[in-house]
């Protein structure tokens, strides 16, 4: 049986497949990201889940996509920890790109993803190429939940919000700056806590004029630090994976129009093309 996951820093989604593309299980974890999220933790998380902890022995392989999964020490624990509780399985870890990749093309574009954090590289066809590492939420993740979550806060406190708006919000979340301090900054996945506050806008009746700009705000930057200084930004097909670009999916076509980008695929959740890719690309290479 092959297990294959996309776990972001929200959540994990579990996929368990049988030889014949059947699938067999589906289920969920909170988000798993090993650069944010402790090795207890994580363990914890996964064994949490009882319909994880019926195959836990039967798995044979075991194909784990994840944010925070693109540099080698939190790839090392994750393996370490991913053995540990799949003791019979064949593990490989990559990041999150590697299934956004899969789920969206197989021939050359460049492939984003705007969800709870964000990112992107150019596929040429066969390999992933990228320009500037991710540095995370606190350094970057321009047009990502944390983004817009941290330019709400920003902007309530700053008494830059629309007043009615501002109402809207302060009646919507504990904004308490004790509260919000101790998500920040003594609790784990922080960048989570950040974009949870970005529901406000993609849950709301309208996009009023405020919340348009913001968005258009996001994307543009996006676009400018993640998208077009990569030299094909023009010639192929720019794809999206995640909530935040299916939610804005209007506004980012205006905005990719703007700057004479060719829009491909947007898909909200990246497990779904991960199923199609299994069934096509690997069902019957694994023993």
């Amino acid at each position: 049986m092959i297990l294959f996951t996309d776990g972001g820093s929200t959540k994990c989604d579990w996929i368990l497949m049988d030889h014949s593309g059947g699938i067999l299980l589906k289920t969920q974890t909170p988000g798993l990201n090993p650069a944010i999220v402790p090795q207890e933790e994580i363990e914890r998380r996964i064994l949490s889940n009882q319909a994880l902890q019926t195959i836990m022995t039967k798995v044979s392989h075991l194909d784990f996509y994840g944010a925070g999964c693109g540099t080698k020490t939190p790839v090392a624990m994750l393996q370490a920890t991913l053995e540990r509780v799949f003791e019979n399985a064949a593990i490989t870890v990559h990041e999150d790109m590697v299934a956004a990749v899969h789920a969206v093309t197989t021939t050359p574009g460049i492939v984003c993803i705007l969800g709870t954090g964000s990112n992107s590289c150019y596929f040429d066809g066969t390999t992933l190429h990228t320009k500037v590492p991710s540095l995370g939420y606190s350094v970057m993740d321009e047009a990502s939940g944390n983004y817009f979550g941290r330019e709400l806060l920003r902007d309530y406190f700053y008494e830059r919000m629309p007043a009615s708006v501002a109402s809207d919000f302060d009646a919507r979340f504990d904004l308490n700056p004790d509260t919000i301090k101790q998500q920040l900054y003594k609790k784990p996945n922080a960048n989570a806590y950040l974009a949870s506050f970005a529901e406000f806008i993609f849950t709301s009746e309208e996009i009023n004029d405020y919340f348009y700009q913001l968005i258009r705000k996001g994307i543009d930057e996006f676009l400018a630090c993640r998208v077009l200084p990569f030299s094909e930004a023009k010639e192929v097909p720019i794809h999206f994976i995640g909530s935040i670009a299916y939610f804005s999916e209007k506004i980012l076509k205006e905005r990719c129009k703007a700057h004479h980008l060719q829009i491909g695929n947007v898909l909200q959740r990246p497990i779904d093309g991960l199923i199609d890719y299994y069934r096509t690309h690997r069902i019957g290479s694994k023993p």
